[in-house]
């Protein structure tokens, strides 16, 4: 006998067809145009409902019947989920913070706020569990995209039987859709090439408006809709991702009001804002202008202050000590006070502009009256606020992100009234992201401690939660949102979806603090585990057992750290019902307490595929990974293509490289942007792949071939020739040979016209880990930014004809200690 909890195919349309077909609830007239159903939702889709009209030869002789459309339950309430970007527990005035977010108070007044509420300490993770209600390694995502291994809690690949909650609230008609920032797709699945399983249209959205990847340039951002690329900037000036991302969700709930005002919808709200680039308007900066004068040491007492008097934190919670690694403010040089605080006046500008456009969105909820009946979650950041800008900051993030960590202060000054602006991509210093942590330790990207994984949240659903203002302190996880609107909604988790046996939810709802007499009974949840670059953690029945970081994450994986990724970690134990903030330690004085816990670690890892361990940083950004490109060393293109991902472009990072182009020049060529070209000469793109802040573009300017390598917008080495091309056809080449082994060597370019050498010169360095994130690789026009500002202005098409272009690049060269660095994570991504 075959029962319905079985997972066999063969059982699957027997127990579909048993189970909704009792659940099922329709109203209105069966068959009749009008008519609705609620399924069961444990089998989606569900199986056809059955013809119930009758067939004859002719139609005047038959009865039509009308499937009944799906329609969740009764009640069931839209639902507005919104998460911010790399803010840590102290960011949100709603949480104590100095930064107005007055959007996240108006969802605290109406309903609850959270104060032990966790991430995963990093972006992509933490996404993961948040739509699918399953831990980031149980759905392959134990670090970002970017970084990710062959192993299944490493791959970065959502697999069909990890249901999204887009898919199941699609599937119980909702209308679903998703703004802002998508980093749940592989990155070498970008191109238009697809698949897009993986995409948020094939997740169960029905409508994307965002970018791909961690961070996008607001000003010019890797914008999407749906799959398509689209360029809105262009002809706009003033143009900021931030507003425009609000400005289509409000556009896109108003046309669902219109064409279907009884729909439910769920609208997934992820906007950019605060990861880097720190790109606000100046009008909002312009409002935190001298707000932060009194430095970082001052701004944490201050928020400390707040949060007791909020009663966002428990009285008797310790400020822990400020580390020795992190400079005190008062030690600091009036030139670095200036900088730094301009760099935070711009993150504030950030914070308070996102909550703002935020609030346009809530807004136009109530607009439409719907807000009595709308579940709102808002929660401050996907992790704890982001040190990836150094000890310095920078105005560039790319600085950074290249192992480039200390950039001199009096050249950060050069760019102090742009700071924020399109000429820049910046990032603050890291002290200040440890003081909008408080109260806690660290940082994001550690997931040992809460300053990389405690989030401030808030709560409302006027229909259902009455005790307005409330706080809850229930230790909670991302993992459990999903389950939580479920409950909301009335709809089950499923077992099945697209004829897949779906894992179970691991989450648990939360919709039991909603009531105020709950205010206080024990979390429903009571062990979770916590991992990031091998930096980890065990919570279980408010005791925490954590591994100290063995190196500050703002090192950027540049600093040794231990070979023995298992045994080689320091322990901390905290008992966080008396110790809120992490402050006394006590794992020299409970061992037994330590050893218990980590044990219990161990059987938690094993669980949710967090094995093998693996604290590499940089080695998995250059490990392999199965893209278009994978083994490949010849690339060929012709005529004008643009917008491929640089995951599929050949890569020219630590190795000698050729690009070899066969253009043909028109007797009259076409003049662009204004320049003016010698009559019969040729202007434009021929390829590039980054822009303003990094990248490479081998073009024509004023008949003239060019080649540019941007380091990182520090330095433009420029390789030109003297004459322009003739008409007719010839063949361009820029040959590099790279002084490896070895991250960054330098090496000699040799510019040469027809076998003939126009230029030559040798590089001190090169970039040795990440030329662009989000500036695609473009032939025969530049879609984005230019690489010489100097040179032209976007699109920048070439007016010749390009007959052929082809990529040679060589093997990758480093020394035999970055081998053996990255031989683990590329034999991961080759498995």
């Amino acid at each position: 006998m075959l029962l319905c909890g079985t997972t066999l195919t063969a059982a699957y349309l027997l127990c579909a067809l048993g189970t909704t077909s009792l659940a099922q609830q329709t109203t209105g007239t069966p068959g009749s145009p009008g008519a609705t159903t609620t399924i069961d939702g444990k089998y989606l889709p569900p199986p056809p409902s059955k013809f119930g009209g009758d067939i004859n030869l002719q139609a005047s002789q038959s009865k039509p019947y009308w499937p009944a459309r799906v329609v969740p339950p009764k009640d069931a309430p839209n639902v507005l989920l919104i998460m911010t970007d790399d803010q840590g527990y102290g960011v949100s005035g709603t949480f104590g913070g100095v930064i107005p977010t007055p959007a996240m108070d108006r969802i605290a007044q109406m309903g609850l706020r959270y104060t032990q509420f966790h991430s995963t300490a990093l972006c992509s993770p933490t996404r993961a569990a948040l739509i699918t209600g399953r831990n980031h390694h149980s759905v392959g995502f134990g670090v970002i995209s970017e970084q990710s291994t062959g192993y299944p809690g490493y791959d970065s690949i959502i697999g069909p039987e990890n249901a999204t909650i887009g898919t199941i609230l699609k599937q119980n008609g909702y209308a679903t859709s998703w703004f802002g920032k998508n980093h749940n797709t592989p990155s070498y699945q970008y191109s238009s090439a697809g698949p897009f399983d993986q995409w948020p249209i094939g997740m169960g959205f029905d409508y994307f408006y965002g970018f791909m990847g961690g961070e996008t340039d607001q000003w010019t951002p890797y914008l999407f809709q749906n799959t398509t690329q689209v360029f809105p900037w262009v002809g706009k000036p003033g143009y900021n991702l931030t507003t425009d991302l609000a400005d289509d969700a409000i556009a896109h709930l108003r046309q669902l009001n219109a064409a279907a005002p009884d729909q439910p919808f769920f609208v997934y709200y992820v906007p950019g804002g605060t990861h880097s680039p720190h790109q606000p308007t100046k009008e909002w900066i312009d409002k935190f202008k001298g707000k932060f004068d009194m430095g970082w040491n001052a701004l944490r007492d201050q928020i400390f202050a707040n949060q007791k008097r909020l009663g966002v934190i428990p009285g008797n919670t310790q400020l822990t000590a400020w580390p020795d690694v992190l400079q005190k403010w008062e030690t600091l040089t009036a030139d670095e006070k200036k900088l730094f605080a301009r760099q935070a006046e711009v993150f504030a500008g950030y914070v308070a502009y996102t909550d703002h456009e935020i609030g346009r969105v809530i807004q136009e909820v109530q607009d439409e009256g719907k807000l009595d009946n709308t579940l709102i979650i808002y929660i401050s950041g996907d992790n704890g606020t982001s040190p990836e800008g150094t000890a310095r900051g920078t105005p560039n993030q790319y600085t950074a992100y290249n192992g480039i960590l200390d950039l001199p202060i009096a050249e950060q000054l050069k760019v102090y009234d742009a700071w924020g602006s399109a000429v820049t991509y910046p990032h603050m210093a890291v002290a200040w992201s440890w003081a909008f942590d408080t109260p806690f330790k660290w940082t994001k990207e550690v997931a040992s401690h809460f300053g990389g994984t405690r989030q401030g949240m808030a709560i409302c659903w006027p229909n259902r939660i009455k005790d307005a203002g409330g706080i809850r302190t229930q230790f909670h996880h991302m993992i459990d949102i999903v389950p939580t609107i479920l409950e909301a909604t009335g709809i089950p988790a499923p077992v099945m979806v697209n004829g897949i046996a779906q894992k179970p939810i691991e989450g648990v709802g939360m919709a039991y603090t909603f009531d105020k007499a709950n205010t206080n009974v024990p979390s429903a949840r009571t062990t979770q585990y916590f991992e990031m670059f091998a930096n980890r953690a065990i919570y279980h029945d408010s005791w925490i057992a954590a591994t100290t970081p063995p190196a500050p994450p703002w090192l950027m994986g540049t600093a040794k750290l231990p070979e023995d990724v298992v045994n080689g970690y320091k322990w901390e134990l905290y008992n966080i019902a008396e110790d809120y903030s992490e402050s006394n330690d006590l794992a020299g004085s409970m061992p037994d307490k330590l050893r218990e816990l980590q044990e219990l670690f161990m059987v938690e890892a094993t669980k949710y595929n967090v094995f093998p361990l693996d604290n590499s940083v940089l080695a998995r950004v250059i490990a392999p990974r199965p893209s278009a490109t994978a083994g490949r060393n010849i690339f060929t293109y012709s005529g004008e293509v643009a917008g491929i991902p640089a995951s599929d472009a050949p890569s020219i990072l630590n190795r000698s490289f050729t690009i070899t182009a066969e253009v043909d020049v028109p007797s009259r060529a076409g003049v662009t942007v204004g320049n003016t070209s010698p009559q019969g000469s040729s202007e434009g793109m021929i390829v590039t792949l980054g822009g303003r802040f990094g990248g490479y573009g081998l073009y024509l300017l004023k008949g003239k071939p060019v080649f540019v390598y941007n380091f990182a917008d520090l330095e433009r080495f420029r390789w030109e020739g003297k004459d322009a091309l003739t008409p007719g056809k010839h063949t361009i080449v820029f040959d590099f040979k790279y002084d490896g082994p070895g991250f960054g060597k330098g090496g000699t370019g040799v510019l040469k016209v027809d076998d003939n050498e126009a230029a030559t010169s040798k590089v001190p360095h090169t970039l040795p880990f990440i030329m662009s994130i989000d500036e695609t690789f473009d032939v025969g026009v530049d879609t984005r930014t230019p690489v010489d500002d100097k040179d032209y202005q976007v699109p920048f098409r070439f007016t010749g004809n390009l007959d052929n272009l082809t990529f040679k690049v060589g093997p990758v060269q480093l020394t035999s200690e970055e081998h053996q660095v990255i031989r683990h994570a590329r034999a991961g991504a080759n498995n």
